[in-house]
């Protein structure tokens, strides 16, 4: 008997190596929806069958992961697949969104048999293509156990934050940390430059002490220091909408995140620098105003 099939909707930066991950280690046929016909190809050519649309993917998949820029069309999907999901059926988000959004989604489905589980990822392209990923899960537990080994063909750190949309705060409060700490970051190398310090030798140096993080070996070393910052990867608008939805869920528990904020005002200004769909660290720009603000060349 054949294994059932794995449906994925969203090819894009991340969601096509998380995909192609899935085709070549989970054991079972994967079925793939984009709107873009170009990766709709790529998959084809990899193996993999292609969805004439949500309805036909809502029929031929038993798990559906989504991958997709954001809430507005996270709900455009899920509006679309739900009138044709059947009982028994799961959806595994991998978007970050909204985590009120997340859990009416999560409680409209789950009135028809439907399981939910948002899954949204960390870690970059490379990470996405290499399958080392980590990933924040908010679902039940007979849920998550279900779904943890498909994760696992492209994650190597998977963590059960808690009922549905857990996973979403956990990954929202990530992203925003990660954007004050670039901030901070952005404001070092442009105070040790102008100090007279060799750039490479400062982060190097910084990345040596309790100044080391992710962001820095990774944002700093390998965007900011050399000035790359590519378009097809995540970008300022993204960042900006991902800080969105965290200053979203500051307000509704309280608490005023004012480096979140400021986050978000350098964000805004690098968008309008005309640096909205390059790599996100290009907020360096909005502090050393001597660098080139040109949009970079397709990355």
């Amino acid at each position: 008997m054949n294994a059932p099939a794995i449906g994925f909707i969203g090819l894009g930066v991340m969601g096509e190596p998380m995909c192609l991950n899935l085709h070549r280690k989970s054991g079972r046929p994967v079925i793939v929806h984009d709107i873009d016909a170009g990766a709709l190809a790529r998959a084809e050519d990899a193996g993999m069958a292609a969805a004439r649309d949500l309805t036909d993917m809502a029929q031929q998949a038993e798990v559906i992961f989504l991958s997709l820029p954001g809430g507005e069309q996270l709900q455009q999907v899920v509006d679309g697949l739900q009138p044709h999901l059947r009982h028994g059926q799961t959806i595994v988000d991998t978007t970050t969104a909204p985590v009120a959004l997340t859990r009416q989604l999560a409680a409209g489905l789950a009135d028809e048999g439907v399981d939910f589980a948002d899954a949204p990822i960390a870690r970059t392209r490379q990470a996405a293509r290499d399958g080392t990923l980590s990933v924040m899960v908010g679902a039940s537990v007979p849920v998550f156990e279900r779904i943890r080994p498909l994760i696992a063909c492209y994650a190597t750190d998977i963590t059960h934050c808690g009922e549905v949309g857990s996973g979403q705060v956990v990954k929202i409060l990530n992203n925003m940390v990660l954007v004050e700490t670039v901030g901070a970051l952005a404001e070092a190398l442009t105070i040790g430059r102008r100090a007279g310090v060799d750039g490479a030798l400062l982060l190097e140096t910084l990345s040596k002490g309790s100044a080391d993080s992710f962001a820095l070996r990774n944002h700093g070393v390998k965007a900011m220091l050399p000035g790359r910052f590519p378009l097809r990867a995540f970008s300022a608008s993204y960042a900006l909408k991902d800080l969105a939805y965290a200053l979203d869920l500051a307000a509704n528990t309280g608490v005023d995140a004012s480096g979140a904020r400021l986050g978000q005002a350098r964000l805004r200004e690098t968008i309008a620098k005309g640096l909205g769909q390059a790599y996100w660290p290009a907020l360096l720009a909005v502090i050393d105003d001597t660098l080139d603000a040109e949009t970079p060349e397709e990355g």
